[in-house]
């Protein structure tokens, strides 16, 4: 029995070992696959520089061992040297990366910034063009010659004739008295004063002289050209010294009352230049000065009222009409840099500063004003320092991955609320605030308003103009400025 048995434990005993064998192969194998593995990704380049490892700039976190096309977008991987990661202070490209990242510098050069914007308003009368028309005495109002509030007159119109019985006994006793032989010219005199006295103007007392004879009513003319906006007399009525019949004010002037934020209106000063454009007028462009700017703040929308005086040629422009208005100030000298080159986080700006040699550093700058596509720069940069143009963001996963400082798009999260959407209308970025005009938000028991926002971490769309529409998403942060999340366009940007 046990030789019949002998045979196949052989076989086993052989089999087994055969499996034993090919495994030890194996492990040598992927030992051997491993340790290439670690040569890979700790080789060194021809130019004497130790790779640590790859990655995709567009995908922090993600390491490679080797070298080889991203599997998430269809670039090459990019090498991470060990004699870069030594400079905690910056971020070092290669020539190659920076070809294929698509890195442009500019200059922070001075340049001449003129900062300008737009808002709203409505036309009023210019109310320093209004003029009274009064009784001067007690007097009857025999016919009225203009019967409408609103209707035009032209200067020295007639208004309406009235008879002043204080008038009429004046005339008469002047007149006797100069009928009288002579030896009476000290009384005509005296008459002549009464007359004055009165309240006959220098005119009517010249005519009552050369005509010889009691000019029983007096018509009323208008003493400038305009509308009519008060009529206090009708045919009939007795009228008594110093009540007001008819109220005139000139159109050949208005004002506007506009709505400007209070960050806008500290750079407009009285005499600024204005252009207004009117919906009823395509392609007119009507010029005026900032008259005022009122000491007055709207509490609801933290607005200050600007008064604009127009020229309004042939009266075309109506009280009540609704306007666009184009603010310019002076132009000043300033550090001026590409707006694209701004990194807004929300409660920071940042840029990437190029060093030289492919080095590249994140720099904190505080920012001014904006026009024309340029940012002031006030603090952080020197003239002719370069910055990135484009490709900062790549630069700036890239500084995350490597821990050179703090993501710079990562702002202090919004305290975890509840997001509001609404449609508002885009005005302008102060302070990195952006300036929205939205209606009530009923939830948070706001009414409409005018006020900033914190920007959002995707920025804001590119191409966005003041006074377009835009539908945003927003929160509100404990104890903070509102806090924007996204931002759309409505007709126009992304």
């Amino acid at each position: 029995m046990n030789s019949r048995h002998s045979p196949i434990a052989v076989a086993l005993l052989a089999a087994l070992a055969g499996v034993g064998y090919g495994a030890y192969q194996f492990g040598l194998k992927q030992a051997g696959g491993h340790a290439a593995g670690v040569a890979d990704a700790t080789a060194t380049t021809a130019e004497g520089r130790r790779v640590l490892y790859w990655h995709d700039p567009m995908v922090p976190g993600q390491r490679f061992d080797k070298p080889g096309k991203s599997p998430f977008m269809d670039m090459p991987l990019v090498p991470v040297y060990a004699d870069a990661a030594a400079d905690e202070g910056s971020v070092a490209v290669s020539a190659r990366q920076t070809q294929s990242l698509g890195l442009r510098t500019v200059a922070v050069q001075r340049g001449t910034l003129a900062p300008a914007f737009e808002t709203s308003g409505s036309v009023a009368w210019n109310e320093r063009g209004l003029t009274l028309v009064q009784a001067r005495n007690t007097a009857f109002v025999e016919k009225l010659l203009v019967r409408a509030t609103l209707d035009p007159v032209r200067r020295g119109q007639p208004l309406a004739e009235l008879y002043v019985p204080d008038w009429v006994a004046a005339q008469e006793e002047f007149l006797a008295l100069r009928a009288m032989p002579g030896g009476v010219e000290a009384l005509v005199d005296a008459a002549r004063v009464r007359m004055r006295q009165a309240g006959m103007p220098p005119a009517l007392i010249a005519q009552v002289e050369k005509e010889g004879q009691v000019l029983a009513r007096v018509t009323l003319t208008a003493p400038v050209a305009g509308r009519v906006v008060e009529l206090g007399a009708r045919e009939g009525m007795t009228v008594m010294a110093g009540a007001t019949l008819f109220q005139i004010n000139a159109l050949d002037s208005v004002w506007v009352n506009a709505e400007v934020p209070e960050g806008q209106a500290a750079l407009l000063q009285p005499g600024a230049p204005v252009q207004t454009r009117a919906a009823g007028f395509p392609g007119d462009v009507f010029k005026g000065r900032v008259q005022a700017i009122l000491p007055e703040v709207e509490a609801a929308t933290r607005t200050l009222r600007v008064r604009v005086e127009l020229a309004n040629p042939g009266g075309r422009l109506a009280p009540g009409m609704y306007v666009r208005l184009g603010f310019g100030t002076p132009a000043r000298e300033a550090l001026l840099l590409p707006q694209d080159a701004l990194i807004r986080t929300g409660q920071r700006s940042v840029v990437m500063l190029a060093e030289g040699e492919g080095k590249y550093r994140p720099v904190d700058v505080r920012i001014g004003q904006e026009a024309d596509g340029q940012v002031e720069i006030t603090a952080g940069l020197s003239e002719g320092q370069q910055v990135v143009l484009s490709g900062q963001f790549l630069l700036d996963s890239e500084a995350s991955l490597r821990a050179v400082a703090p993501r710079l798009s990562d702002a202090p999260a919004a305290a975890a609320g509840k997001e509001y959407q609404v449609e508002a209308v885009f005005e302008s970025v102060v302070d990195e605030l952006a300036m929205l005009s939205h209606p009530p938000v009923p939830e948070l028991k706001w009414g409409a308003m005018t006020m900033g926002f914190r920007l959002p971490q995707d920025g804001l769309p590119k191409d966005l103009k003041p006074g377009q529409k835009v539908h945003v998403v927003f929160c509100v942060p404990e104890g903070g400025e509102p806090q924007l999340v996204h931002v759309m366009a409505i007709g126009g940007g992304q």
